[in-house]
């Protein structure tokens, strides 16, 4: 293979708001953290175990904007994007390192607003007592039983 491949794809929840940066121009760039899950059973101790990796993500113009608007802390996003290291003075003068990823493809999820209206509409359904009714459509056609294979 001659090429080479840096690419990224992550399904996570948003660690807090967005913060926008605008710059001269009219260019602005917009981060966040997201948080992924890994959740495991410790062979050991049969004790279930979530760790938690972070990522310092950077979306930019546009997509920083509708980032910005539409997202909040504790959603749950798609993202693809590539990972960029990169280095910077510190105002004591040390070298400080970072690792980003460069959005270039995102999906909404499910945002905070929405769990916590499922959750309130699974709650009151809870309490109600009612047992659950289940979904059947009634118009599903018959199965064609006449395909040659």
């Amino acid at each position: 293979m001659n090429g080479t491949l840096n690419k990224v794809m992550l399904i996570g929840h948003l660690g807090d708001d967005v913060k926008l940066h605008y710059f001269e121009g009219g260019n602005c760039i917009g981060r966040f953290p997201l948080a992924t899950n890994e959740i495991y059973i410790n062979k050991q101790t049969n004790e279930k175990i979530t760790s938690t990796e972070w990522h310092n993500l950077v979306v930019r113009n546009k997509a920083a904007e509708i980032c910005e608007k539409y997202l909040t802390k504790g959603d749950k996003i798609y993202v693809e994007g590539r990972i960029k290291s990169r280095q910077w003075q510190g105002e004591d003068g040390q070298t400080k390192y970072t690792t980003e990823i460069q959005v270039t493809e995102f999906t909404f999820l499910t945002t905070k607003k929405e769990l916590d209206q499922k959750q309130q509409q699974s709650f009151s359904s809870q309490t109600a007592n009612e047992p659950a009714k289940p979904n059947y459509d009634v118009n599903v056609p018959a199965p064609n039983d006449d395909l040659p294979f």
